[in-house]
């Protein structure tokens, strides 16, 4: 399992309260070590420590120690070296486990609580700008899930979607690509519409950038028979034969439009973060933007890809700690994590910037609501 499917309907079952202890194991990881022998070592010393932890813990009765033990030791078995990205995060109750690869650098540690922990994944599944592309032709439509270097078709919302039959007439297919010529039927113009609304209702409960796929007729009429997509849509790939994808080739072929409409957010985030100066609605520093964030005062918040802060929290604010106070019980080495799961689940929009972008407001600011 990958940050892909990070849903809301999933981050809502991750949070909920379960029997305890349910145990979250997070560390860094090595992409670029195929074998994955350090991340091996790293991990068994991982493991040993929860079972020491589960064997010393009081709360732990004998048959609930055995079972986590078990989901812990299947979790940690089933980690593929191949899959590895920056950080690994293992969850495990008695009944099961699930294992996450994150882009996305995470400290090593082992939590027990009665839900899972989740700042460290909601963040690496925010840093993978997630985006939908919807891909459209006259007689089919089907909606692709993309983050990072992933992509996946998502099946569900009605998606697929295939026109009725009554409406296609293969005597008149006249096929350039995957597009027939049937793009002056009142029968397509429907279908299209009701496409159109499905992607309404998807972008409603779960707004990411979404990109267009297909020839131009199909996307022109798509914009005619309804409305949502097309003023929605961040992007557009006019080219035929990619509906079905497969993945992969759909994928490399989006990467140009994904990376301009990444460019042209990098502007605009910046271009906010300077108006907001102006109109002093605006925060910088880690510790002026965490407070405007558990205030739910932030409207956007932009932060540097790799920054990362070791603090200890007094009296409401944020003290950077050095290595001889990193061991402390009060330290948080992820607290931009932290930041970033407090400020989604305040409805703020976070971005990531390339490092360096913000080095003169101290690699993260914010835009404020008031």
């Amino acid at each position: 399992m990958d940050s892909n499917v990070l849903t809301p309907e999933v981050l809502r079952e991750l949070r909920a309260p379960r029997p305890y202890p349910a145990v979250s194991l997070t560390m860094p990881t090595h992409r670029r070590d195929p074998r994955g022998e350090r991340d091996a070592v790293q991990l068994r010393n991982l493991l040993a420590e929860a079972e020491h932890r589960l064997e010393s813990d009081p709360k732990v009765d004998r048959r609930t120690r055995a079972a986590v033990q078990t989901q812990l030791g299947r979790a940690v078995a089933g980690v593929e070296a191949r899959l590895l990205l920056d950080g690994l995060l293992i969850h495990a109750d008695a009944d099961e486990h699930r294992v996450w690869y994150l882009p996305r650098e995470v400290p090593t540690r082992v939590v027990f609580s009665d839900s899972y922990l989740t700042r460290n994944l909601v963040a690496a599944f925010a840093q993978s700008r997630p985006y939908w592309a919807l891909g459209v032709a006259a007689d089919r439509a089907r909606l692709w899930s993309g983050t990072g270097e992933s992509l996946q078709e998502h099946r569900g919302d009605g998606f697929p979607m295939t026109a009725p039959t009554e409406t296609w007439d293969v005597e008149r297919e006249e096929r350039v690509g995957d597009t027939p010529s049937t793009f002056t039927d009142e029968e397509t113009r429907r279908f299209l519409r009701s496409v159109d609304d499905a992607v309404r209702a998807v972008l409603a409960r779960r707004p990411r950038p979404l990109h267009l796929v297909g020839l131009p007729p199909a996307l022109a009429l798509l914009a005619e028979a309804g409305n949502a997509a097309s003023q929605a849509a961040a992007g557009r790939l006019a080219k035929g034969g990619l509906v079905d994808g497969p993945a992969p080739v759909l994928r490399r072929e989006l990467r140009p439009v994904v990376e301009d409409h990444a460019r042209r957010q990098r502007r605009e985030v910046l271009d906010r973060l300077g108006d907001a100066k102006s109109r002093r609605t605006f925060a910088a520093g880690l510790d002026e933007v965490w407070e405007s964030v558990r205030e739910k005062r932030a409207d956007l918040v932009a932060l540097e890809e790799h920054y990362r802060r070791t603090v200890r929290v007094c009296d409401g604010h944020l003290v950077p700690v050095n290595d001889e106070t990193a061991t402390r019980p009060d330290v948080r080495d992820d607290i931009v994590d932290e930041l970033v799961e407090t400020a989604l689940d305040g409805s703020a929009e976070v971005v990531f910037l390339p490092d360096s972008t913000l080095a003169e407001h101290e690699h993260v600011a914010a835009v404020l609501r008031y």
